[in-house]
């Protein structure tokens, strides 16, 4: 046992606090006496307790004002109260209050060593759990979600926006370009922090399975359902649920997680209740939902119960500005995450990370960066370290038989791009020309130049 872990034990029993106070001291706690209630206080005024041991009945009070007022002055300390067989009644009203156990007497050494246990573990626990979420929080505050460019400032003014209201929110985004952490930031800055945040993956979850994932399931529902089971709405009554990937989600659920949005009841796989949820829904996609509806992948009327609060998370090709600030992001990330220091980066590199196109978008810069601190020995981080798809150029390039694919692929946004800017800059920026190079009408080269944000 740590020497550091300090116990009062309080009784106005000369003898049997000896007694109680000599067996853990022999078991390795540091060990402080009160008398009754008076000096107990006093203890818990002047030190730092991490259990107080009481006897029930005393000549100057009372375990439960030792117990209120340990409360009081320090929430943290645990409480065991002692007591004869006949107080076992007012003992358990002492725990309604806070105390963690209670022991009678006459009790063994070996009983109370058991109870003191419990209670040690039970406070280092809450402690680790209180030290976690404030970890959360502090990992999961808006100013985290890096980016100072336009389109993440646009960003930022819906995600501050959402943040206190209950309404429905999708977010829209490609693989990578950080939507959970959005989610994550909403919930954990809202008035829904202090409960839970469960997140849903709805593509990684086999179809046969994913009704009772989120909805529960009853005793003997299906084969192998040996036990009642929560759903994930269930566990995230009063705060958050996150819906990722809900554009891969069957049209036979989306007809029922529907009608659990429109009456925020759920019922159980097997069951015939209909039991409120309190919850806050946010759905993700890489999909374009809208298409989908068209092409009958999705519903309309589920789709419209969605996309109250849309937040587009842009992909980091568009966002190019913001790729040197997330660059000491990371850095500082993983070299806490690795203990070490993270090597100079060579302002050669900077570019080349710049220019690249990341299809997998701030995940892939994240998992880049992480590969070059690990295998590298050096000081500095050079060119010739960044992997082979970093080096190589991503251009379309013209042979006999037509355009040629680069092996490390390309995004056809980034060649309509490429092939526009070729036009303007043959036709000295005339648009009207252009257009007419291109094969596309004078507006639809207008809104294109609007959605590259090309400088004409």
């Amino acid at each position: 046992m740590s020497v550091q872990t300090r116990i009062l034990v309080v009784d106005d029993e000369d003898a049997q606090r000896e007694v109680i106070s000599d067996v853990l001291t022999r078991a390795r706690y540091e060990v402080a006496q009160a008398a009754g209630v008076t000096e107990a206080i006093e203890q818990v005024e002047k030190n730092r307790l991490d259990l107080i041991i009481t006897d029930l009945k005393m000549d100057d009070g009372t375990g439960m004002d030792v117990l209120k007022e340990a409360k009081r002055l320090s929430p943290e300390t645990e409480v065991i109260v002692m007591t004869a067989y006949g107080s076992i009644e007012s003992a358990v009203e002492a725990m309604r209050h806070g105390a963690h156990d209670y022991v009678t007497k006459p009790f063994g050494k070996d009983e109370l060593l058991v109870s003191v246990q419990k209670a040690i573990e039970h406070k280092r626990l809450r402690q680790e759990n209180l030290e976690l979420r404030e970890l959360v929080e502090t990992r999961f505050t808006v100013a985290n979600i890096v980016g100072a460019g336009p389109k993440m400032q646009k960003l930022f003014r819906l995600v501050e926006k959402s943040i206190p209201v209950n309404s429905t929110i999708l977010i829209q985004g490609e693989s990578g370009t950080g939507k959970e952490l959005v989610a994550r930031s909403i919930h954990f800055n809202g008035p829904r922090k202090k409960k839970p945040f469960i997140a849903v993956n709805c593509a990684a979850v086999p179809e046969n399975l994913i009704e009772s994932e989120l909805f529960g399931h009853e005793k003997g529902a299906f084969t192998g359902a040996i036990q009642m089971k929560k759903g994930k709405f269930e566990l995230a009554d009063g705060g958050t649920i996150f819906l990722d990937e809900i554009g891969d989600m069957s049209l036979d659920l989306q007809a029922k997680l529907l009608r659990v949005l429109q009456e925020m009841k759920i019922e159980r796989v097997g069951g015939t209740e209909l039991m409120p949820v309190d919850v806050r829904v946010i759905a993700a996609t890489n999909k374009n939902l809208e298409q989908e509806v068209a092409k009958g992948n999705f519903r309309e009327d589920l789709f419209f119960r969605l996309n109250v609060i849309v937040i587009e998370v842009p992909p980091l090709r568009e966002r190019r500005e913001d790729i040197p600030q997330l660059i000491d992001h990371f850095k500082k990330k993983l070299s806490e995450k690795f203990q070490r220091k993270y090597p100079t980066i060579d302002s050669a590199v900077v570019d080349r990370l710049v220019a690249y196109y990341w299809p997998g978008n701030v995940r892939e810069l994240e998992n880049t960066l992480e590969r070059l601190l690990v295998l590298t020995d050096k000081d500095k981080i050079e060119l010739s370290d960044l992997p082979q798809n970093l080096l190589a150029p991503r251009t379309i390039a013209q042979q006999a038989d037509g355009l040629r694919l680069p092996e490390q692929g390309i995004a056809i946004e980034d060649v309509e791009k490429q092939f526009i800017c070729e036009a303007l800059s043959r036709t000295g920026g005339h648009i009207l020309k252009a257009s007419k190079l291109l094969g596309m009408t004078y507006k639809t080269l207008q809104y294109r130049i609007r959605k590259y944000e090309i400088k004409v």
